[in-house]
């Protein structure tokens, strides 16, 4: 079973310095057939402002994930971490028993266009910890390249949940599968352009929710660049 969330369909608020958009319930926008999918719970597209930003915040007791695909953008921390994310790069944050963090576009000039992803710690109250990692695109490149998962398997950056994140850079034409175990569950966002998923077309910023499907089988209609969670 395939259930689509278009693009169109997505919470949207546009505070002049952010523009952001939201897969599932959060902040003001509250739909109850989206709270989240498993242990996926929050999924943003944002495109912060030049030199704008969310001030210093606490979180506790949930896993953040960030990838920027366009611009830069400053990560500082209540753990003494202060970085900059660029597009390609990927930030794990474990808040676990509490933390505060802020994030800023840097650029005077240029917004930035991210992802922030949360997810369901398998347990609460995990010591904070922060990663942050670029990988390589030749092993994205028309295949699924591991980026997070509960064991850090393939130097990815370890989420402290059933999870496994995928990503993949996709000529136009090329296709990929991935087998879902049974029980297993699995989200596909579109990052950029668009493919076939199991014969189901998908745009940019749509996103798919799977279950009961023994494999995925995801063929770009252009060039495209995909996130793919197996969720248990």
């Amino acid at each position: 079973m395939i259930v689509i969330r278009r693009a169109d369909q997505r919470g949207h608020a546009n505070h002049g310095w952010l523009d952001t958009y939201h897969t599932f319930s959060f902040g003001g926008y509250r739909d109850p057939a989206f709270m989240g999918f498993q242990s996926l719970r929050v999924m943003n597209e944002d495109r912060v402002q030049p030199g704008q930003g969310f001030g210093t915040h606490p979180h506790q007791d949930m896993e953040i994930v960030t990838y920027v695909l366009e611009g830069a953008l400053e990560h500082k921390d209540s753990m003494g971490n202060g970085e900059v994310l660029t597009p390609g790069e990927f930030q794990r944050m474990s808040a676990g028993t509490g933390i505060t963090h802020s994030e800023f576009n840097p650029s005077q000039t240029e917004p930035v266009h991210l992802y922030q992803i949360w997810l369901l710690p398998q347990r609460n109250g995990i010591e904070p910890s922060y990663e942050q990692k670029r990988f390589d695109d030749g092993r994205m490149t028309n295949r699924l390249r591991l980026v997070a998962s509960p064991d850090a398997a393939e130097d990815s950056l370890k989420i402290h949940q059933d999870a496994r994140i995928y990503l993949a850079k996709l000529d136009n034409g090329s296709e990929v599968t991935q087998e879902l175990l049974p029980g297993r569950h699995a989200w596909l966002q579109v990052l950029r352009g668009s493919v076939s998923l199991n014969a189901e077309d998908l745009q940019t910023s749509d996103g798919a929710a799977v279950s009961d499907e023994s494999v995925l089988t995801i063929c770009a209609t252009s060039d495209a660049e995909i996130m793919l969670f197996d969720l248990a």
